[in-house]
């Protein structure tokens, strides 16, 4: 496995916009996500068509290629972050270079839509990728990070911690119009914390990715060895119950939940519309006859703040009636 090298202050972050072109409509929430990089030290470098509009995508497929590859072959920039999610990224993966990726290793962050270059390339060059913070919707957020959000990028990708996951105290899930409202804090909402679903002790390699995405690779050489894997899966606000069952349940068909040692689902936002213990029952009827440790309302996904999930480390979930554990067992970063 190849894990990266920590970030430190001083140091180059790449930007580009493998996806949506939502950073060329939203510049006002680009240049504030700069700034905030900016202001825990780092300089930044924008790659040419990072504010590219093509319709639903930032630029052509070889233009975002380029995009991307030109950010791992720049020996000045040591990590990657991308602007946002979207719908395209898996565009990208026939046209990677992955030898190449593979040789010049570094950290690549965001979520969503961007699970689909994590998964690709950890499973083609055994790199690291981590699903976190990206640029405009947290980097960009008024008044900077949330600061649950900042110190996990300082206990993960500087500090290099074998994190253990304790919940945030409040979250958010209001929207406020990029670049027209969002001038102001968000509403904070008190944090319920993680909830059991079932018990027991599961350790394995983090598998991290939002399912929608990560179901699009399905019978293509880019989905994850789930084999003995922690899988930790999120997805969008725009999602419902009925559809977040369909994917849930073609993980059962898929054979998944024989083969993973835990799972852990981020906190859906509230648009999804989930009911009092709804995804509770979803998740015990569809994983029925598995004995895996189960856990829901973890702090990643579409709501903040966020933390990071490095894809490949090993990490240990204990899930009891009193105690829900779950931790990192090795540095994300070198």
């Amino acid at each position: 496995m190849i894990i990266p090298a920590r970030l430190q202050e001083g140091d180059i972050i790449g930007i580009c916009s493998p996806s949506s072109p939502v950073a060329g409509h939203c510049p006002k929430r680009l240049n504030r996500g700069i700034e905030e990089l900016k202001s825990l030290g780092f300089k930044v470098k924008t790659a040419p068509n990072t504010l590219k509009i093509n319709e639903y995508m930032a630029g052509t497929v070889e233009e975002r290629v380029d995009d991307l590859h030109g950010l791992f072959a720049d020996e000045e920039v040591k990590a990657i972050i991308t602007t946002i999610g979207g719908t395209c990224s898996h565009q990208l993966l026939e046209h990677l270079d992955y030898n190449f990726i593979r040789n010049h290793p570094k950290i690549l962050l965001g979520y969503s839509d961007i699970t689909a270059l994590h998964l690709a390339i950890h499973r083609m060059t055994g790199m690291t990728t981590y699903l976190g913070p990206a640029v405009l919707p947290q980097y960009g957020e008024w008044g900077g990070l949330i600061p649950y959000t900042k110190e996990h990028i300082i206990r993960t990708l500087m500090e290099g911690e074998k994190v253990v996951y304790m919940p945030s105290a409040s979250h958010v899930m209001e929207h406020l119009w990029w670049d027209e409202e969002d001038n102001r804090a968000r509403e904070q909402l008190d944090n319920k914390g993680p909830q059991a679903v079932r018990a027991g002790m599961g350790e394995g390699n983090i598998v991290a990715a939002n399912v929608g995405t990560m179901l699009l690779l399905s019978a293509t050489p880019y989905f994850p060895d789930l084999e003995g894997a922690i899988l930790c899966i999120e997805d969008d606000p725009d999602e419902t119950p009925s559809s977040i069952d369909r994917y849930l349940t073609q993980l059962r068909h898929m054979g998944i939940y024989g083969k993973i040692n835990g799972l852990v689902i981020g906190r859906f936002h509230e648009n999804v519309g989930f009911q009092d213990n709804q995804l509770g029952e979803m998740l015990k009827r569809v994983t029925e006859g598995y004995d895996i440790p189960i856990v829901t309302d973890m702090d990643f996904g579409h709501t903040d703040p966020m933390f990071i999930l490095p894809n490949g480390i090993r990490a240990r979930l204990h899930v009891s009636r009193s105690e829900i554990d779950f931790r990192l067992l090795e540095k994300p970063v070198n």
